[in-house]
Order: structure tokens, then sequence, then C-alpha cells
């Protein structure tokens, strides 16, 4: 599990044109936050908010990206129909969602499941984890992490 001063796993995964983005070949200072599956209402308004800030973020040299396990053109579509301004990532063999700890057991009106916990990691300009969040409720959610990427 992925926590605070750890590096990101040296993991490959796809971007919405299927190129390949290896988390730690990143630099920092970035943002990456994790969602269960585009185009479903919190994940949807979660990506519209930080597209929202994204210029704020530019000015901080702070990109964003958001993961889930949707195949590179859901995510193409996804960002298309609401044009987002993230860089939407594809982790379609679980490598990153699993080594970073967000695969988890949910539950839904009694059932288990596995499905991705919501959550954000603001990686500092040293490679390392400088902040995370857990069990992200969406609202609000993307101003509090750009108030911690302008404090690093």
């Amino acid at each position: 599990m992925t926590d605070v001063n750890d590096t990101l796993p040296n993991v490959t995964v796809a971007d919405s044109a299927g190129n390949p983005v290896n988390l730690a070949a990143l630099s920092g200072p970035f943002v990456l936050y994790f969602y269960p599956k585009a185009d479903t209402p919190g994940c949807t308004n979660e990506a519209k908010d930080f597209t929202e800030l994204a210029a704020e973020f530019a000015a901080l040299n702070c990109p964003v990206y958001g993961m889930s396990k949707d195949k590179p053109a859901k995510l193409a579509k996804f960002a298309a129909k609401y044009a987002l301004n993230v860089h939407l990532l594809s982790d379609e063999a679980s490598d990153a969602t699993e080594q970073m700890g967000v695969w988890v057991e949910k539950s839904m009106y009694g059932k288990l499941y596995m499905g991705i916990d919501r959550s954000t990691f603001l990686v500092g300009k040293d490679g390392k984890v400088a902040q995370v969040w857990r069990k992200v409720k969406v609202k609000d959610h993307a101003a509090e992490v750009l108030a911690a990427a302008k404090a690093l």
C-alpha cells in the first residue's frame, strides 16, 4: 500500500490514447487520483472539478492524472464528452491499483465485490508521496488537493 514518503511503483499503464506511461518515471509535483469508473456521476463530477481547477494546477506545474481500470478508448470518449482537462490513465491489468492499495473489497446492498477505493496521491518535487486521501468524498476534494499542492 502506497503511503506518505513512498515513491510510486514502477508500473506502466496506458493513457487515453493507448500510449505507455510509467508511474515511477513521472516527475513531481503531480496529482494522481483513482476513481472507480468513467462516465458515472461521482467520477464525472470529480473529473470536472479537477478540470475547473486545471489552470491553477498548471500554474504550479502540477499536472493532474486520473486513473481507473477503464480501457483507453473509453477514457478518450469520457474526456471528449465532458471536455476534461486532466490526463486520464488506464490500469486494465490492475497493477497500479493493487500495488498502491486502492483495489479493495467493497460492499453494496450487502453484496461484497472488489473495486477501486476513490483515493488521491499528491507527489512532491522529490518524487515521494507528500499526502494521501483515501475514501474520498468528491465534493470540494479537488479544491482541498489544490490547497495542499500550493503548500508544497
